[in-house]
């Protein structure tokens, strides 16, 4: 599994919203700056999220983005499970790719199926309140995060 840089930005933007919204809006270009991002990339980005109804989205002078998720119970995996094509570490576990013909009598199939459950489990265990939280701290809050693979 590989998390692209539309499923780590995602994830940036939440966060981000997490620790510098305080329910209100925020504009597109202060995210981008923050994040040093692309606006035209985050568009995309966020429209899926938008979408997704993680996030609320208004337009005019005081528009912007706001989380539409308790990030207390918001967790990476409902981010990534979005913005990712799949998150199975092997295509035989995604569902879209339809049921694999040897999965009956395949032998490393037992460790992809647990590997899955444990990636799955800790992504789901990490809420944007936490994740916003731990990393915030150990940065020291930094507002222009290094390219650290988030």
């Amino acid at each position: 599994m590989r998390i692209s840089t539309k499923g780590r930005y995602a994830l940036r933007v939440m966060i981000d919203l997490v620790q510098n919204s305080q329910d209100n809006f925020t504009k597109l270009q202060d995210i981008a700056e923050r994040q040093n991002l692309s606006i035209k990339y985050l568009e995309g980005i966020l429209g899926t999220l938008v979408k997704a109804k993680l996030l609320t989205g208004t337009r005019g002078k005081a528009g912007g983005y706001k989380l539409n998720c308790d990030p207390k119970t918001c967790s990476v995996y409902d981010i990534l499970k979005i913005t990712e094509t799949s998150v199975v570490p092997v295509s035989c576990l995604d569902e879209k790719a339809g049921k694999c013909p040897r999965m009956a009598e395949c032998e490393t199939y037992p460790v992809w199926e647990e590997l899955d459950k444990i990636i799955q489990g800790y992504l789901t265990s990490v809420t944007l309140d936490q994740f916003a939280t731990t990393q915030g701290a150990k940065r020291g809050k930094s507002k222009n995060p290094s390219n650290c693979g988030l």
